[in-house]
């Protein structure tokens, strides 16, 4: 049942009947009518008055009451200048909440037929995940989830960055500084340890950049001339030779990073389905390169360098292999865009990388689109903005970021700070109150970095994450707690809402259609949050369910409701409250508990 498309669509016979005016669907639009107003959709005139040759209250009583004469779920409506409140038969909601309850499937939509891969996190194995990976990461399982939810297969994929010359960087330190220490004897974490000697290796290359200006040289030059540089830059060309020796520190300093990886990814509770690594893809396009020249997609300057002209896509040329016949970045990824779909051939491709690299997937996929590629039109870039601290902005090479491992343990810890101050764990085990300050710290952390649009710059307040009150991910878990307790003590007291007859409903508060009315807005949101790649849209959503949800909470009593049908509708409706946020949270990657 669509109400709102049914009242869309009275008004636009009104328009025809009243007016003799054909007006497009598109045009006719229902906003919720304000709290202080009788009603529960608002259609608003003013865009109107040329058509009807009426005042704005005389507009809206005439569409009122034609409405009110030809559509039975309207029972009334009332005016506020040019602005129609239309108000809906009780029953209606009844029947709709009926409905939302009796579907085994609400919140997932059938398959649609639909492949997407999300590829996400893409980290580099030099360094430890900080905070901004936390967002790509937590973003782009969100999106996964989503788009999951609304019928498509979906593949989560990682492309590692684990080859370059931030790479090198980190072997180089380690062979001169590292003494030949592990994580086993430094206690460290593998990507810790890689993150340390690529934070060494900044210190010492700056000390040795000093020392050839005060010999002499000039800055530039001291930067390029830079032992540990020059080191870096011939084990980089060692690496692609396949040098014995150098691939097997690599290897070795590798497994370190990824074990220390697979014990961050587990805490955040982000899984992949594919993992690509760029040592393995780097050399892919070249074929595509020479695809382009046959085409004429690309042309070879006299250097014998390849480019495309995109300068009729409003953008420039671009260098897609060197003159020396090496490739550069995007040589990389229009061949893994190919290897993505000749593995799964996907009808969606979507990227979640930092906005910095905006101008890098706008020529990737025109490139795509030129050469002809079926999934071309697939291709998206969801851009996100980066995550600011308090204290700035975040540096790898100089030590400066908030290491992923340590932001969780601290969300954490301040997690059951907050919890044991509130009183929140009465008759919890060590065990069962451990569990609930993971479940609060890391759904406070992902709640934060995911209710902000992702085209937005962020600041992120650790304190401010973790309140119970407002718009935060505790609060949203508190309320689910509550909702749990209720459902306990219906089960205990044997109120029977799973076999509810909803025929002896006959009257709703103002609070318990309201209710209904949001829960019923669940599947478009779910729609929205994939059309817009912004899982936001969720989190905005769950905020208003849980204040709705305690609203109507303090405003009817429950189980001290004499009338049974009553009390187990309300019930029911709790319980629907329940899964409905326990799915939502689910898809932004967020556990709720079951009490605290």
């Amino acid at each position: 049942m669509n109400i709102q498309e049914s009242i869309i669509q009275c008004i636009q016979l009104a328009f025809q009947n009243i007016y003799n005016h054909d007006l497009p669907l598109d045009q006719i639009a229902l906003a919720p009518t304000r709290k202080e107003f009788q009603g529960t959709y608002t259609f608003v005139v003013f865009p109107f008055l040329k058509i009807s040759q009426a005042n704005p209250e005389a507009t809206a009583n005439q569409i009122g009451e034609y409405l009110k004469g030809n559509l039975s779920i309207v029972t009334g409506f009332n005016v506020v200048k040019g602005f129609l409140n239309i108000e809906l038969n009780e029953r209606v909601w009844v029947d709709l909440f009926q409905q939302l309850y009796s579907n085994p499937n609400f919140g997932q939509f059938p398959a649609n037929g639909q492949k997407v891969m999300v590829e996400y996190s893409s980290p580099n194995t030099n360094k430890p995940l900080h905070l901004g990976h936390l967002r790509n990461n937590f973003l782009g399982f969100s999106i996964a989830e989503i788009l999951k939810a609304n019928g498509y297969e979906v593949i989560k994929s990682n492309l590692v960055n684990d080859r370059g010359i931030h790479i090198c960087k980190s072997m180089v330190a380690y062979q001169h500084f590292g003494n030949g220490e592990t994580p086993e004897s430094s206690g460290l974490k593998g990507d810790h340890l890689a993150g340390k000697y690529y934070v060494i290796f900044d210190q010492e290359y700056k000390k040795q950049i000093k020392e050839l200006i005060d010999q002499g040289q000039s800055e530039e030059e001291a930067k390029k001339n830079a032992p540990l540089l020059l080191e870096a830059q011939d084990m980089l060309r060692r690496w692609e030779a396949s040098d014995t020796e150098v691939l097997a520190l690599w290897k070795q300093m590798n497994a370190w990073v990824y074990a220390g990886f697979e014990a961050t990814y587990k805490r955040m509770g982000v899984t992949f389905d594919k993992l690509y690594y760029e040592s393995n893809t780097y050399l892919l396009g070249k074929e595509i390169v020479e695809e382009g020249l046959e085409k004429g997609v690309f042309f070879k300057k006299e250097n014998g360098s390849v480019w495309v002209d995109l300068t009729a896509e409003g953008l420039d040329e671009k260098l897609v292999r060197r003159a020396d016949g090496t490739s550069v970045y995007i040589t990389q990824d229009l061949g893994t865009a190919d290897l993505k779909y000749k593995d799964f051939q996907i009808d969606k491709s979507v990227y979640v990388v930092g906005n910095e690299q905006d101008y890098h997937f706008d020529v990737l996929f025109k490139i795509m689109r030129k050469l002809g590629r079926s999934y071309g039109d697939g291709l998206y870039h969801l851009s996100y903005g980066m995550v600011d601290l308090p204290t700035g902005k975040m540096k790898s090479r100089e030590g400066t970021v908030v290491d992923a491992d340590d932001l969780m343990q601290e969300m954490i810890e301040t997690a059951a700070h907050h919890t044991k101050e509130l009183g929140k764990i009465e008759g919890f085990t060590e065990d069962q109150a451990k569990e609930l300050y993971e479940t609060l710290g890391l759904g406070a952390l992902k709640f934060f970095l995911l209710k902000v649009d992702p085209k937005k710059r962020m600041l992120f307040n650790p304190q401010e994450s973790i309140e119970f009150q407002g718009y935060t991910g505790p609060f949203i878990q508190y309320s689910h707690a509550r909702i749990a307790a209720i459902l306990r003590k219906a089960d205990q007291i044997g109120v029977n809402y799973e076999a509810l007859d909803f025929a002896e409903i006959t009257e709703l508060t103002e609070s318990e259609s309201a209710l209904i009315l949001l829960l019923n807005d669940f599947e478009k949101k779910i729609k929205l949050a994939a059309e817009e790649y912004s899982p936001s849209v969720i989190a905005q959503y769950l905020f208003d369910l849980a204040k709705e949800y305690n609203r109507f909470y303090a405003d009817v009593p429950i189980f001290h409701e004499k009338n049974l049908a009553v009390q187990s509708f309300r019930v029911a409706l709790s319980s629907m409250t329940a899964k409905t946020i326990k799915k939502g949270m689910s898809l932004l990657g967020i556990a709720v508990p079951e009490r605290m």
